[in-house]
């Protein structure tokens, strides 16, 4: 099969430091049970949504500063730089810039937010969008057709993460009267709203590239005051806001190190507000019934294979008996302290998307037998294994060791502190034979990660997976307009990741957005981010 071409280096090392943030430190206050016994795992726990005690806050109080343990910071407040999600700064970005779509996460659809309309032709390859009249920049200029072209222009021309889908995708944008844009697809895109509800949908006013130096200049709700980079980012009530100044005064974003130290915060009222993604954070938060949005994402533990020519993975019995080696509720018992989400198909049973084909289980007897075929044509049984150096990552670099070594390989781990060596290792110089990753498809729009991840020519498909047949399958997904349409496809899509096996999926993820009872008015959207532009803080 023919394979996928080398990657732009800047754009996959943004996709890429997104999936190590999620991977690296999902579960970040875990280790292995005590006294090495193992702890298995509940399923139908976790009801997904708006969760906890959420009591009514009355009218709305005015002032204050929302404090936000975030989960991560934002590498940089431009949005064609930092990877807008809620595990990477992106609510951060949100606040200053807005989106011109939201995702209304208990309806599921998307929603004008900035945009007043957004309308796709009877074909999905035209969309038409209008937006609201009297919408400006904090500097006073208007956000009207011409800067939101403008700046959708300025972020591919910068390679944005999202480049890799509307380059391709998008054959014209263009600003046919002061307050209409229409978009001119390729394709079918059903789900194209979801790239204005993310950081292309973050328009920055004309004035923020103008110079040399970047400057965040956006429409959203609060504006930047101060930034103490690894300390803390102030942002600022915007008193021209579209909506009318926002209730609170000021947002600080700080980044404790662990998910405990955030759930702690939370608890003794230091914090508002935090984002969590460690299973065992996570499940306590969750049964302590702090209010907040608990967020179900497919892939979010996962083995990446690299299948390009040279590597053991590029023959697919050596992949088979990876596959077939790795057992999720192992992994899951000894990382997780048994709290996350074992799995191996692409959707698990919590998603709506969940198929009923069957995944590939474990059968360590076939992955002998695969290993000593590929053996018998000279392989030798060698791969290494590339993961982090904090506890967790180690933990399951040991637990990953031992279940492929019981059916005949021989593994050697290559720990990588630095999540930028680790970047490199993986989407630019491909230096890896088997690494801990994530995907975090979203259950808003299956079609965004999955392509990143299996498509030919992707640059965020990080182990060179080829294979016409998914490029097709990924095509009729884009188009699909029903779920029940998008769920066959899907139901494809798992049938041949069982055959072709392009990684191995060890489970889903649980991230969670908790704030204390006194606060209100957040809007969670997609990506797992967060709005703050209505919040208050009642007395």
């Amino acid at each position: 099969m023919k394979r996928a071409p080398r990657p732009r280096a800047r754009l996959a090392a943004t996709l890429a430091v997104a999936a190590m943030l999620t991977s690296a430190c999902v579960a970040s206050d875990a280790g292995e049970s005590d006294s090495g016994k193992t702890q298995k795992t509940e399923r139908g726990r976790y009801t997904f949504g708006l969760v906890g005690a959420r009591p009514d806050g009355g009218e709305p109080v005015e002032g204050g500063t929302l404090r936000i343990a975030d989960y991560a910071e934002a590498r940089s407040l431009s949005p064609a730089v930092t990877y807008a999600t809620g595990a990477s700064g992106g609510s951060a970005l949100a606040a200053v810039y807005d989106v011109l779509m939201r995702y209304d996460t208990a309806a599921k659809k998307y929603e004008p937010q900035l945009a007043k309309s957004l309308r796709g032709s009877a074909d999905l390859k035209t969309w038409t969008l209008k937006l609201r009249d009297g919408v400006k920049f904090s500097d006073g200029t208007p956000l009207d057709a011409d800067a939101v072209t403008a700046s959708i222009a300025w972020y591919q021309k910068n390679k944005g993460a999202d480049t890799a889908l509307l380059a391709p995708n998008v054959a014209k944008t263009e600003a046919t009267d002061e307050n209409t844009v229409v978009f001119t697809l390729r394709t079918p895109w059903a789900t194209f709203p979801a790239m204005l509800a993310q950081a292309p949908g973050m328009i920055v006013a004309p004035a923020a590239y103008a110079g040399k130096t970047f400057e965040p200049i956006g429409a959203g709700p609060f504006v930047l005051d101060k930034y103490a980079p690894q300390e803390e980012m102030v942002l600022k009530a915007n008193k021209n806001y579209f909506k009318g100044k926002p209730h609170l005064d000021a947002l600080r974003f700080t980044w404790p190190q662990s998910d405990r130290t955030k759930l702690e915060s939370l608890e003794d009222g230091t914090a508002d507000v935090t984002y969590m993604r460690s299973p065992d954070v996570v499940d306590e938060a969750v049964k302590a019934g702090h209010p907040g949005e608990l967020t179900l994402t497919g892939l979010g533990n996962m083995v990446v294979i690299n299948t390009r020519e040279g590597r053991p993975g590029a023959d697919l019995r050596v992949r088979k008996a990876l596959a077939l080696a790795l057992d999720p509720e192992l992994d899951t018992e000894r990382a997780y302290k048994g709290k996350g989400l074992p799995g191996k198909e692409i959707f698990p049973p919590e998603s709506r998307l969940h198929s009923d084909v069957k995944p590939l289980g474990v059968d360590l007897d076939q992955a002998k037998k695969l290993l000593a075929e590929a053996k018998k044509d000279g392989y030798d049984g060698a791969v290494t294994y590339m993961d982090g150096t904090d506890p967790v990552a180690r933990a399951k670099g040991v637990v990953t060791k031992a279940m492929l070594e019981r059916v005949g390989f021989t593994v050697k781990l290559d720990l990588v502190s630095s999540i930028a060596d680790r970047t490199s290792k993986t989407y630019v110089e491909h230096d890896f034979d088997i690494s801990r990753g994530a995907a975090s498809i979203s259950e808003s729009d299956p079609y965004h990660r999955l392509q990143s991840v299996l498509n030919s020519t992707s640059y965020g498909n990080p182990g060179g997976y080829a294979n016409p047949r998914m490029d097709a399958l990924l095509v009729r997904l884009q188009a699909a307009e029903s779920d029940a349409a998008a769920q066959k496809i899907l139901d494809e899509v798992q049938t041949l990741f069982n055959e072709d096996v392009p990684l191995v999926n060890l489970g889903a993820s649980a991230a969670f957005t908790a704030w204390g009872e006194k606060v209100h008015g957040v809007v969670p959207t997609d990506e797992y981010m967060t709005l703050f532009g209505e919040a208050w803080i009642s007395k």
